[in-house]
């Protein structure tokens, strides 16, 4: 076994700060499939769940209400973002017993807690947004003018 590997195969955390990366060095994450660390990073981040997790911050919705909400996401996306979100106990499903049932989706104080930092993040967005919309202009003009610097060195 390879010196400072864990022999527990659930067991992927950190191992230890890097240099110029404060508490946590992100090139120490493992990559294995099986990482929860990773697992977890993948679930929350993606876009279905932040969206979800977003809109259900506001209020509990309904699954039709949060189909609507969600522009772009599938029927079976959708089903599938919420089983996992709730699996990992961010979202509480509740069925009330009328017919037809009525099915409502809410944050847990767990989910409420990572909303918070969805919404540091959406908050920074806006804040440089147009500093980052300026870069990728100013990238986009670069590389036109490398393309277009080879194409006419090309055809000397």
């Amino acid at each position: 076994m390879e010196e400072g590997t864990s022999k527990s195969p659930g067991h992927c955390g950190v191992t230890g700060p890097g240099p110029g990366y404060g508490d946590t060095d992100p090139f120490q994450w493992d990559t294995r499939e099986d990482c929860e660390v990773r697992q977890i990073l993948d679930r929350v981040a993606d876009k279905w769940s932040l969206l979800v997790i977003a809109l259900l911050d506001r209020r509990t919705l309904r699954f039709s209400e949060l189909r609507r909400e969600i522009d772009g996401i599938s029927q079976r996306m959708l089903t599938v973002t919420l089983r996992q979100l709730e699996r990992d106990g961010l979202v509480r499903r509740t069925v009330h017993p009328v017919v037809p049932p009525r099915v409502e989706y809410e944050l847990t104080p767990l989910g409420g807690t990572l909303h918070t930092t969805i919404r540091a993040l959406v908050t920074w967005t806006e804040r440089h947004q147009h500093e980052i919309a300026a870069a990728r202009s100013a990238y986009d003009e670069r590389e036109r003018e490398e393309r277009s610097a080879m194409s006419s060195g090309a055809s000397t």
